[in-house]
């Protein structure tokens, strides 16, 4: 219901933009985030938004460099990479879930989202 897109091999210091689409759930009642994971480590949070996409949250580690945004109409949401670092590399989870209460909600805790996409991998390299 997820389909993560976009990754590839990259110079450090180019872009990449990742793209999340969406069929079979109401996309603009869902919150979305973007995870990465490297071999060994946990699942780490990059950056989120809410249903509506008026808020966003980033990692200390991607701020200033990645922008998520998202298009409801199009059920698709994006995440600009900038300003890449070898330290980027990993593979990218975009990954949904239906606020409860507030629908101006958003999170980066990875526990609590239902649907995630089958991940694109990110590699910055000379």
């Amino acid at each position: 219901q997820l389909q993560a897109s976009g990754g590839g091999l990259v110079q450090p210091g180019g872009s990449l933009r990742l793209s999340c689409a969406a069929s079979g759930l109401a996309f603009g009642d869902y919150a979305l985030g973007w995870f990465r994971q490297v071999p060994g480590k946990g699942r780490e949070g990059v950056s989120c938004i809410s249903a509506s996409g008026r808020s966003t949250y980033a990692e200390d580690s991607v701020k200033g460099r990645f922008t998520l945004s998202r298009d409801n109409a199009k059920n698709t949401a994006y995440l600009q990479m900038n300003s890449l670092k070898p330290e980027d590399t990993a593979v990218y989870y975009c990954a949904a879930y239906k606020p409860k209460y507030d629908q101006s909600a958003y999170s980066i805790d990875p526990s609590i989202y239902d649907f995630w996409g089958q991940g694109t991998e990110v590699t910055v390299s000379s």
